[in-house]
Order: structure tokens, then C-alpha cells, then sequence
């Protein structure tokens, strides 16, 4: 066909079919066709979803829970949500007007996104990032705007840099720490600057909070909970990280009541609710949930330093990370790129890892590891990048 469109391709939509695919995705295609692969590649916790929080869904399913139920979420879901997020993030949220639950964090972001952006409104994004915040934009007819983040200031965004990339197109700021992938937090003083850029520019901000809970070294910061803030900020979570509820897909965004409506409108004509059983097994999660969250951040924490020390001695420059359960190594130093690392290192060692630039330009030249996986699969993992390095010397 001498390159022309098919029949069928003719009939998408422009800004659908300029979608790239997910490098993620494009290099776990490659894994799935291979046998004893270590795979530190997806960000998913190892830890099945605590006994409690499952017996719950069990309970809903058995009780015959099983009918829609307010576009909303349930009122006690999110009594809890706004009881959690005050106690927590010291953010006072009215439960009947400022809350709605979603499929995941991923549908928060994907209506707020729609309910702010007119074609061609500017978004700033911090990366490296998560894969898919420039496609969300992109899908709501938005223009995504990267500020690099640099491992000289740990990852951390520089305000100034969030102020040269501001323009009259620019309607909001989304940021995302603990990180995926990097890692990194941003330190208070970083935060105050940003939220006083947002109120001097008249901007929004998205705050992603999905990996606050693991922050390791300090107390975790909102944004939203600075003076004059509230109003502007939309504060997405959920509970796949910190609970390890990957796949029952329960997330939330809170904001201002205008804000949430506008949203709910979108969700009740695309989605309509989030799953019955899903949202009892996060309110149990809410209630009783806490104490196996904070066992499982310790083990992290633990895989984190053993981990991080591993790579170092490997060869391989990294950074500890303050916070969610990604180690964001440089190989630089090897001549490789970091797409050309992780298919050698998965051809000759059969370790998975996930290269930079799946997470944007800004991650060239690094490597992201997640550490939620065993302590004896990341010990071995550790052998056979060591040895991998050690023959690129050779």
C-alpha cells in the first residue's frame, strides 16, 4: 500500500494515532517471549493485598453486594477518604461535594485533564515521569510542556525551571513525588516556591500523591495543604501502592466542589462507578488497613538500602531514593545507551529492567529498578548486573 493508511486507520483520530506506544510496554513484550527472567520492571508492590482488605471484597461478593452505587462512591468510602487525607495531609475536604472515586489514579487524572483543558491549554509535567501524563494530556486535547529534572538536585524540580517553561497558555502544573521513576521528594522550600508560582501565574496543580505514603526519610508535604492552595489544587491517590491494590483499581481526586462536579459529569456518562466490592475493600483498607501499609514500607525501606548499595558497588552511580520503590541507576559510565543496557542485560543475564526514556528524554541514560520484588530475587538480580558490567569492562 506504499505506506498509505488502511481503511480502518483512516477513521482515527489524528491526536489518537500520534499516540506512542508505551516503552514500558514495547520492551515487556520482548520479556514475555523469555524463561528465567528476573524482572525488577513493573512498578507493582510483591505483597498480596492484605488478608483483611480481601475478606472484605469476599464479604461484599458473598452479601450480594453487587449493585451500582452513587456516581460519587459510597458515602462511607469517602467519608473515609476525607477523614484519611485530613488526618494525614491536613487537608479538610467535605466528603459529599469535594470527593469522587475512580478507576485507579489513572481515570482521576484522565477527568481532570478533560475537565480543564481546552485545545491547545499548556500543562508542565516534571521528567523523567510516569508513562502516561504527556498521552493523558495529549487525549484531552492538551499540550504537554517537560521540565527536566536533574540527579545534580536529585531529581527534585527546580521552581525556576517551572517558571521559564510558563507561558499564556500554560493552565496548570502536575507533579508527582515520591516519583516514578526517580524516586525523589521535593523539599519544602521547593514546594512553597511552586505553589507560590501557581498563585502568581493563577495556574493549577495536579499533585499525584499515589506514592506519599511511601516517603522514607521525612514527613510527606502536599501541596495542597499550603496557604492558598486548596482551591487551586487537585489531589489525586488511591490505594494500589501503599496497600498493594494494584488490581482492584480504587482510586480518588479531591477538590473544590466546581471541580468535582464538573468531574463527576464526565465519569457518570463514561465509567458510572467504580466497582461495589472494590470500594468496600478500600474502605476496609482505610479503617484497618494501616499497620500492614507501614510493615510492608519498612520492608522497602530495607530492600531500598540493600539494593541501592548493590548497584553502587556494580558500577552503577545511584542516588538513594527518599521515596516510592523505583532505583534510578545511571549507566552513563558503561557507553551504553540505556536502551541498548537493558536489552544486553536482558539477552546475555535475563534481568528486566526498564529504560530511561520509556519515561521521557529527560531519563536517557538511566535505568529504573523497582525493588518490590524479593529480597533473594534482588540478590541474585544484583550477581548477574555486576557480572554484566564487569564484561563491558572486559
Amino acid at each position: 500500500m506504499n505506506g498509505s493508511k488502511s481503511a480502518s486507520e483512516r477513521f482515527i483520530a489524528p491526536h489518537i494515532a500520534a499516540l506512542p506506544p508505551s516503552g514500558i510496554r514495547k520492551f515487556f513484550d520482548l520479556v514475555n517471549s523469555m524463561d528465567d527472567v528476573i524482572s525488577l520492571g513493573v512498578g507493582e508492590p510483591d505483597f498480596t493485598t492484605p488478608w483483611s482488605i480481601r475478606e472484605s471484597g469476599i464479604y461484599s461478593l458473598e452479601h450480594g453486594h453487587t449493585a451500582y452505587t452513587s456516581n460519587l462512591g459510597t458515602p462511607q468510602l469517602r467519608r473515609a477518604i476525607c477523614d484519611y487525607v485530613e488526618k494525614n495531609y491536613h487537608v479538610s475536604y467535605d466528603s459529599k461535594s469535594e470527593c469522587l472515586v475512580t478507576i485507579g489514579v489513572s481515570e482521576a487524572l484522565d477527568l481532570a485533564f478533560r475537565m480543564l483543558l481546552s485545545p491547545g491549554d499548556e500543562v508542565i509535567y516534571t521528567e523523567p515521569c510516569y508513562v502516561s501524563y504527556p498521552a493523558e494530556i495529549r487525549m484531552a486535547h492538551g499540550v504537554p510542556v517537560p521540565v527536566t529534572t536533574r540527579c545534580e538536585n536529585e531529581f527534585a524540580v527546580e521552581p525556576e525551571d517551572i517558571e521559564k517553561a510558563i507561558t499564556p497558555k500554560t493552565k496548570a502544573i502536575l507533579l508527582n513525588f515520591p516519583c516514578n521513576p526517580t524516586g525523589a521528594v521535593m523539599p519544602e522550600n521547593k514546594l512553597q516556591a511552586v505553589a507560590e508560582l501557581a498563585k502568581k501565574y493563577d495556574l493549577v496543580v495536579l499533585t499525584d500523591e499515589i506514592y506519599s505514603e511511601l516517603n522514607y526519610d521525612n514527613d510527606h508535604l502536599s501541596i495542597a495543604s499550603l496557604p492558598g492552595m486548596k482551591e487551586r489544587t487537585i489531589f489525586l491517590h488511591g490505594f494500589s501502592k501503599a496497600f498493594a491494590m494494584t488490581g482492584w483499581r480504587v482510586g480518588y481526586v479531591c477538590a473544590p466542589a466546581a471541580m468535582t462536579a464538573a468531574m463527576m459529569r464526565i465519569h457518570q456518562y463514561s465509567i458510572m462507578c467504580a466497582p461495589t466490592v472494590a470500594q468496600e475493600a478500600a474502605l476496609e483498607a482505610l479503617k484497618n488497613g494501616g499497620n500492614a501499609m507501614l510493615e510492608m514500607k519498612e520492608s522497602y525501606r530495607s530492600r531500598r538500602d540493600f539494593f541501592v548499595r548493590g548497584l553502587n558497588d556494580a558500577g552503577l552511580q545511584c542516588l538513594l531514593p527518599h521515596g516510592a520503590f523505583y532505583a534510578f541507576a545511571s549507566v552513563k559510565n558503561t557507553g551504553l545507551s540505556s536502551e541498548e543496557f537493558a536489552e544486553k542485560l536482558l539477552r546475555t543475564e535475563h534481568v528486566a529492567v526498564v529504560p530511561g526514556e520509556a519515561f521521557g528524554p529527560g531519563g536517557a541514560g538511566f535505568i529504573r529498578c523497582c525493588y518490590a520484588t524479593s529480597a533473594e530475587e534482588l540478590q541474585e538480580a544484583l550477581i548477574r548486573i555486576k557480572r554484566f558490567v564487569a564484561s563491558l569492562k572486559g
